[in-house]
């Protein structure tokens, strides 16, 4: 949550239809340099950009990192339909606008790469460039078919990348979060990547290993005073809202706003930058590659060896990605 983890940083504002949200705000150092809009993902905050948000700063880039809805210091609605993309766009564009901030190199991380690939949609004249991390480019109008998804992975890997989604559709799944936190945290946050492929993504496991209170060891790039910070965050909101992130895509709150989207504003428009998880066995490099090439075909892919928290196992090489990728569309048309 932006005030716990960035008190001197911190803002707040309500929006237009009433959705307060927290946010992380830095300026630039100079008016005409870029600034960076930074979307976490599940089960995160503004706080896990925190490696980024230092370094943009150090280096004179703005920063803009809100807690995504649902999450920190923001609203925590439990109705999925809070969750379509199109209004949290407007919710981001409404803060941009607080901060004056005519335009953005957005990045996205895991859900914050959904959200950040429909903002490049719907205001791609307020995107110098998009960089998602961990995640591939996610065009409109995808159907998360989780069972067809499952078996074709199943079939091609062997096992299911995406199990775990038919327990966070549950209504049970935030209680059991909310249960045992630690086991969440260290299921998600996994010392050893491989962990994802026998206890996270096959169908069933994710909620055995937490309902079941299993611990880990904390990996060494997650220590435990910051361990610590990101507990006293997760603990003032719980799983509810940020569960509904994947309810909202399992039961179509979105359709109705993205088949209206043209064929032709399907594919990327802007820039952009994958940065691909060589040890992510969810989200991965060779599943990916194919959706990528489609929905943006003239994307630059960079490969790190990390699992899927590379902003903050591998922060050094992220940031030069980011600050090359800024200066090369800064000013882009």
């Amino acid at each position: 949550m932006a005030s716990t983890a960035f008190p001197l940083l911190a803002k707040k504002v309500q929006l237009s239809d009433g959705t307060t949200y927290g946010y992380v705000a830095v300026p630039p150092s100079t008016p005409d340099q870029v600034s960076f809009l930074l979307l976490h993902g599940y089960p995160s905050s503004s706080y896990d950009w925190r490696h980024q948000i230092t370094g943009l700063q150090k280096a004179g880039y703005g920063v803009i990192a809100p807690d995504l809805l649902g999450y920190g210091d923001t609203d925590k609605p439990t109705d999925i339909n809070a969750y379509r993309k199109k209004a949290m766009c407007e919710h981001l564009i409404e803060i941009l606008d607080q901060e004056g901030v005519s335009k953005i190199v957005v990045v996205g991380h895991d859900w914050g790469v959904v959200l950040a690939s429909r903002l490049v949609t719907y205001y791609r004249d307020r995107c110098h460039g998009l960089v998602t991390v961990a995640v591939s480019y996610s065009p409109p109008g995808n159907l998360f078919d989780i069972d067809a998804i499952c078996e074709i992975t199943k079939k091609m890997i062997g096992y299911e990348t995406f199990g775990y989604w038919k327990w966070h559709n549950t209504d049970e799944a935030a209680k059991d979060c909310n249960d045992h936190p630690a086991s969440v945290f260290t299921l998600l946050y996994p010392d050893n990547p491989s962990l994802w492929k026998s206890d996270f993504a096959p169908e069933g496991k994710a909620a055995e290993f937490v309902r079941s209170g299993r611990i880990t060891p904390l990996p060494s790039w997650y220590p435990l005073d910051e361990y610590t910070i990101r507990d006293r965050i997760f603990a003032k909101g719980g799983y509810a809202g940020p569960l509904s992130w994947y309810k909202s895509a399992m039961r179509g709150a979105d359709v109705e706003d993205e088949v209206a989207i043209p064929e032709a504003d399907k594919p990327c428009a802007v820039p952009s930058l994958f940065v691909a998880a060589k040890q992510d066995y969810v989200c991965r490099v060779d599943l990916q590659s194919g959706t990528l090439k489609q929905g943006a075909p003239d994307g630059r892919i960079e490969e790190i060896d990390a699992g899927h928290w590379v902003q903050l196992e591998q922060p050094a090489a992220l940031n030069r990605l980011l600050i090359s990728f800024a200066d090369e569309v800064k000013g882009a048309k």
